[in-house]
């Protein structure tokens, strides 16, 4: 295989795993019957990850059900061995998947919190300048 032809595979090959990750952390939490669930693109704003993932469970226990069911999915279906800090309490729990991170909070620590708008773009009212 020339090496163009090698690289595009390669960017292919790592685009499918991505959304592959990410398909996963949305049907996991799906499954677990997680609560306002966004994702949030994170690609050109951080080097961080390129997807942000954020939900709610009811209760700390809930909490703590969704982070080890996502975290045993992802090593069992992708071979992502995850970090995870958080779970020992349960309030907020962070799942560093690498390409996406993971978010679990219960209600009232999330409003606290408010991760979704530090993270979003805000559209300012008004007219533009010109």
């Amino acid at each position: 295989m020339p090496p163009i032809a090698a690289a595009e595979s390669g960017v292919q090959s790592q685009a499918a795993n991505e959304a592959g990750l990410h398909d996963l952390v949305l049907r996991s939490l799906d499954d677990d019957k997680a609560v306002d669930v966004i994702s949030i693109p994170l690609k050109g704003k951080s080097s961080i990850a390129d997807v942000m993932v954020i939900a709610s469970g009811n209760s700390s226990r809930h909490v703590a059900s969704m982070a080890d069911r996502l975290m045993e999915r992802l090593k069992a279906e992708l071979g992502v061995v995850s970090r995870v800090e958080g779970l020992p309490q349960a309030d907020w729990v962070l799942i560093d998947a690498g390409d996406v991170v993971v978010h679990l909070f219960r209600p009232e620590v999330r409003s606290f919190y408010n991760l979704e708008k530090m993270w979003s773009v805000e559209v300012p009212a008004g007219p533009a300048a010109a």
